[in-house]
């Protein structure tokens, strides 16, 4: 209860324990202790209010908030340095991006989930694309524009059919395979 709350009366607390809500929440609309409306509630032999449960759907939704142009903001739990979106659930930490896209598509992504809207961070269903769409739509792009097909394999013999990767404008091919390696040699040089 914070210092400046009033306390709430035992008549105000029995009046919301008889409208079937949980003692957290009449704790926190009365400004009062949920341990003083337990013992309220059990003085009167009232049973406890049973918890709706979300589904992992359910409290994606409930978490996100619309913006203009149909783009969706996360609004939930955000961790790291670059404050990521995650949804805990049942003791499992979930993509909200990646819930959007099984949302969306009706199966589990391929790789990272990411939006392709240009919104930092958007978990909209329609914005959001795995890694295999992402390439494929990034393909296409570079196609439209001109650019040459890809080439089988990269100058270092990676197969660049499961390893080739394309800037989002489209323009730019390279290898995921050589840059995880510069980047796995990048740090082994930094320690």
């Amino acid at each position: 209860m914070s210092p400046r709350a009033p306390k709430a009366s035992r008549d105000a607390i029995v009046r919301a324990l008889r409208t079937a809500r949980s003692d957290s929440g009449i704790a926190r609309d009365l400004g009062c202790d949920r341990h003083r409306v337990s013992v309220i509630r059990k003085g009167l032999g009232l049973p406890r209010v049973p918890k709706q449960p979300l589904t992992l759907e359910g409290k994606w939704q409930a978490n996100t908030r619309q913006l203009d142009g149909g783009h969706l903001e996360w609004i939930g739990e955000r961790v790291g340095k670059a404050r990521t979106p995650v949804l805990r659930y049942r003791d499992t930490c979930h993509s909200p991006a990646a819930i959007a896209f099984r949302i969306k598509h009706g199966r589990d992504p391929q790789g990272y989930v990411i939006a392709e809207c240009g919104v930092r961070q958007c978990v909209a269903p329609d914005c959001v694309e795995d890694e295999a769409g992402r390439q494929r739509l990034r393909e296409q792009l570079r196609l439209l524009l001109g650019g040459p097909d890809r080439k089988p394999n990269c100058v270092h013999g990676h197969d660049l059919a499961e390893h080739g990767r394309y800037s989002p404008d489209g323009r730019t091919a390279y290898c995921e395979a050589c840059k995880a390696e510069r980047k796995r040699a990048e740090r082994a040089s930094a320690a």
